[in-house]
């Protein structure tokens, strides 16, 4: 299986390891944004380690998140630009909900079935 790192690398074409610590560190941002997503109150799935657990069904979206973060570097915040035609605007924010969107909140009751309050 390829990992994240490499799947990231494939997308910009980027084939040494000269970028890999900012590229993970977008990863992880990227992860932190789904997480945060998933998990609104913050009780975030650890492992064993205290590694933050990604479902796998978000390890597409974590890459494509991660390459729009890379993309905007330099030109964060941008509203518009325009030069030799090409013209630029961001989504408000800085992840676009179209791509927030995918990610399906996960929330739960602080009631147990009887009644009784949660402990966590």
């Amino acid at each position: 299986m390829v990992s994240q790192l490499e799947r990231l690398k494939i997308q910009l074409e980027i084939k040494d390891n000269e970028q890999d610590a900012l590229l993970l560190d977008l990863l992880e941002s990227a992860k932190f944004t789904i997480l945060s997503r998933r998990y609104p109150f913050g009780n975030f799935p650890i492992d064993d380690t205290g590694e933050l657990i990604l479902e796998p069904r978000y390890y597409d979206l974590q890459v494509r998140i991660a390459v729009y973060l890379y993309n905007k570097i330099g030109a964060e915040g941008q509203i518009t630009h325009s030069e030799n035609g090409i013209s630029r605007s961001w989504e408000s924010g800085d992840i676009p909900e179209s791509l927030l969107n995918q990610v399906t909140p996960l929330v739960s009751t602080p009631f147990k079935i009887g009644g009784s309050i949660c402990d966590y």
